[in-house]
């Protein structure tokens, strides 16, 4: 029972009422709830990235993490599977791990290197179609001839958002847009890889697995290059907030909706954030993308709402 795991009692209905739902509306319900804190992801970060450097946010992001996350697992009594996992779910971590270190590291850099968030989350709407792709490959998931347009005006609108006539490989970098698309290559493996040992290994451990690679790296590369534990207030906010919605929320209900949904599926739900992050960065933020850039982003979405259609049919 809920209450025996020591869940207050109004915490019971809410339980009741979701274990009724058909898994597929649980599945697609987690993962817009991803994509609600995904898009506060974007936003908060780009706020606290202008007050602190990349190393304290790293840490101070993922610290936070740890103390909304920890308190969860103790309470409902997830963090005593952790003993009894086999050797196959440790390597697995492991691998996760790793690859959501490349991911999420590099995710944070493109962030702070853009001028708007707003972009980045577009150029991340490529990670469906390598999810899509490898699910095939890995997973078995189908794909049809309506998810391919899906994916060929995906791939056209980042085109789009990242076109500009001079622009070098390395300003390409320099702005932030190369390195969204090799994190989004390490997520979509994370989360392939998730979803075939997601019967195994439970969402909050696999959350809590992704916090403590992150911040044990970015408290070794805080103590390394001995960067400052002082930050402001208004970045302590930015922080908290931004890290209860991402690692904590986010991870919880992502990999929780990889139990009842498509791997694929998942990601074409979460592509949506970019609308979120467009109307947080004009309301938090004051910034707006460039014409062309917005018209690539709508681009992307309608691609992805195709591929989410196509995977329906």
């Amino acid at each position: 029972m809920l209450k025996d795991r020591g869940f207050p009692g109004f915490f019971i209905p809410m339980k009741d009422f979701f274990s009724n739902l058909n898994p597929t509306v649980k599945g697609i319900l987690l993962a817009f709830l991803a994509t609600l804190g995904m898009a506060n992801v974007y936003v908060f970060s780009k706020a606290a990235l202008l007050e602190v450097n990349y190393y304290q946010f790293q840490f101070f992001w993922f610290g936070f993490a740890l103390v909304w996350i920890l308190p969860f697992l103790i309470i409902t009594g997830m963090i005593k599977r952790i003993p009894d996992l086999s050797r196959a779910s440790n390597i697995t971590l492991v691998i996760i791990g790793v690859l959501e270190l490349g991911a999420a590291s590099l995710l944070f850099l493109a962030i702070q290197l853009a001028e708007n968030p707003t972009t980045i989350s577009f150029l991340s709407n490529l990670t469906p179609i390598f999810v899509t792709i490898l699910g095939i490959r890995f997973l078995g998931e189908r794909f049809n001839g309506v998810e391919a347009i899906g994916i060929i005006l995906t791939i056209a609108g980042v085109i789009l958002i990242t076109y500009t006539r001079d622009t070098s490989i390395a300003e390409f970098f320099g702005l932030g847009s190369g390195w969204i698309l090799v994190s989004s290559v390490f997520s979509s493996i994370s989360i392939v890889t998730a979803k075939s040992r997601i019967k195994d290994i439970h969402p909050g451990i696999l959350t809590l697995n992704r916090v403590v690679f992150l911040f044990v790296f970015a408290l070794a590369a805080m103590i390394i290059r001995r960067e400052s534990f002082v930050i402001s207030g208004t970045a302590t906010l930015n922080l908290a907030i931004g890290s209860l919605m991402g690692p904590f929320l986010t991870g919880m209900a992502q990999y929780s909706a990889l139990k009842y949904i498509e791997a694929s599926r998942t990601m074409i739900i979460q592509a949506t954030r970019s609308l979120f992050v467009l109307v947080g960065s004009m309301i938090y933020l004051s910034i707006l993308p460039e014409l062309l850039q917005l018209i690539g982003g709508l681009v992307t979405i309608v691609g992805v709402i195709v591929m989410t259609w196509g995977k329906m049919k």
